[in-house]
């Protein structure tokens, strides 16, 4: 595993705008695995992607952290998972995750890089971290290359005008 991109966060405001210019890259189906220490931004990131996806922004994102998985709706489903609780893979088989994700549904999962086999892999990750405040993108196999290279030639695109 390599790092293929970081991007500084110095603001929400630029969390924000990191959740709108992931959200037209992911679709149904996607496994997007948000990972990295207590406090770094990983819940108030992946609230700002299911609004950037179409979930009214009056609705709260909050961590599922006692629910395990909270469903919304946008432009496509959307299970909002914390795994961060679960300790086994039949804990996980048991939240039904891996067949939603195969009807159609993206799952943005925190603390689910240890599960991402039992999510069905091909995961994208986004590692966040505290000092300094970034997003790192690991590359781990095909949907994160695709996923990188298409993020990259966002960027490039916003910076030329």
């Amino acid at each position: 595993m390599t790092t293929g991109l970081e991007i500084a966060l110095p603001s929400e405001e630029e969390t924000v705008r990191l959740a709108e210019l992931v959200a037209p890259l992911l679709g149904s189906g996607d496994l997007l695995v948000l990972t990295g220490d207590l406090g770094a931004g990983k819940t108030f990131f992946a609230g700002a992607l299911c609004h950037a996806l179409g979930v009214d922004e009056d609705e709260a994102i909050t961590s599922p952290t006692f629910s395990l998985v909270s469903e919304y709706e946008g432009k496509l489903s959307i299970l909002h998972a914390d795994l961060y609780r679960l300790r086994s893979e039949a804990d996980v088989f048991e939240l039904g995750l891996l067949e939603r994700r195969t009807e159609g549904a993206l799952l943005l999962v925190e603390w689910g890089l240890a599960f991402a086999s039992e999510l069905g892999g091909d995961a994208i990750e986004i590692d966040f971290g505290l000092e300094p405040r970034r997003a790192r993108f690991p590359e781990h196999g095909p949907r994160s290359l695709r996923f990188l290279a298409e993020l990259q030639a966002r960027r490039q695109a916003e910076r030329a005008g």
